[in-house]
């Protein structure tokens, strides 16, 4: 998902892709032109000239935009048009004058009609008009709706990690309460560790933070979930394998770990053990988070378990689309354990 928003409706013509679309695009109509010519005996013929004329346009005009971009940014977007739209008829006016020039030259040896010329340019300059209107209308309306969807996509994301703050918050004030007389020191630290989550949970959804970052606050939370749990609880840590600058949505382990905690360990009197490892490879970030399970009658808040992973999962999908996974394994037996699997590509800041 695009998080930067280039506020320029017309698309970057300086990429290869872009490019050859652009001489796709061209040769297609040059093959129009061609079949338009009803009063032609040899449209093959014409449509090589053709091609050769509009392939030209095509590629100087997409150079002229590519040039001119970093000075039509700074303009808005009617008037980027404008611009746009005169240099385009600006250059298939030097382009007509430069054929004619070198048809009337002694090197072709083509004899040209009596006002052949101004009919030429004349209807260089009415296709030109015509199509270009047409591709300027087309580029504003495609960025127009990318803009739409990508603001209901930044939307909906924002709207499901607000849905995501952490309900531990309300036994973390008990708990912070209960260390203000006995331990203060501790409670002060609670409370700086409480005031990261909260202004991580109330950050722009749209941001990606790195590992590390996303890896500290897990840590502040498992802090102050051992606050309240004691010696019930011990999260194992193995991530040495997974690089530390990878993005990933901000507030992403730390559901996955309130999930185990508040699910799996909490329901057993005498606890157990949430293990955090992850992998890398060819280009693909995984992070586990393993936890053991009450059995099947000592199970509470499994609904609460499921939205939670499908609101994380609806996450992952807003910035990666089919790239981010989240897969759930759960094994049954004398003693359960549930997965959640974490995948989503490798990408650095910048990158």
């Amino acid at each position: 998902m695009n998080t930067g928003g280039d506020k320029l409706f017309l698309p970057d013509f300086c990429g290869l892709r872009r490019v050859l679309t652009l001489l796709v695009m061209a040769e297609l109509l040059a093959l129009v032109l061609a079949l338009g010519a009803l009063q032609s005996a040899d449209r093959w013929s014409d449509l090589g000239v053709i091609s050769l004329f509009v392939q030209w346009v095509a590629l100087v005009s997409g150079a002229a935009l590519c040039i001119g971009r970093r000075w039509l940014k700074k303009l808005s977007n009617s008037q980027a048009a404008a611009v746009s739209y005169v240099l385009l008829l600006a250059v298939t006016a030097l382009l007509s004058e430069a054929a004619y020039r070198l048809l009337q030259s002694d090197l072709l040896g083509v004899t040209l009609p009596p006002g052949w010329y101004g009919d030429f340019l004349l209807r260089n300059l009415g296709v030109s008009a015509i199509v270009s209107a047409l591709a300027l209308r087309y580029f504003y309306v495609q960025h127009q709706w990318k803009s739409h969807v990508e603001s209901e996509a930044a939307a909906r994301i924002q709207a499901l990690q607000s849905r995501m703050r952490p309900h531990f918050f309300f036994n973390s004030m008990n708990t912070i309460a209960s260390l203000t007389r006995s331990r203060p020191e501790l409670a002060e630290t609670a409370v700086e560790n409480l005031a990261d989550l909260f202004r991580g949970s109330l950050s722009d959804a749209r941001d990606r933070v790195t590992l590390a970052e996303e890896l500290e606050l897990a840590h502040k939370y498992v802090s102050m979930e051992k606050l309240r749990l004691g010696e019930r609880l011990t999260v194992e840590w193995n991530l040495d394998g997974v690089p530390q600058d990878a993005l990933l949505p901000r507030l992403s382990l730390q559901p996955l770990l309130e999930n185990a905690v508040y699910h799996g360990i909490e329901p057993l009197p005498q606890g157990g053990a949430v293990t955090v490892c992850g992998e890398y490879g060819q280009g693909r970030v995984s992070i586990t988070v393993e936890n053991p399970l009450a059995p099947v009658p000592g199970r509470v808040h499994t609904r609460g378990n499921r939205m939670a992973v499908e609101n994380l999962r609806e996450r992952l999908q807003g910035y990666y689309g089919s790239s981010g996974e989240l897969l759930i394994e759960e094994e049954g037996g004398d003693a359960p354990r549930y997965r959640v699997r974490l995948r989503f590509p490798y990408q650095r800041a910048g990158t």
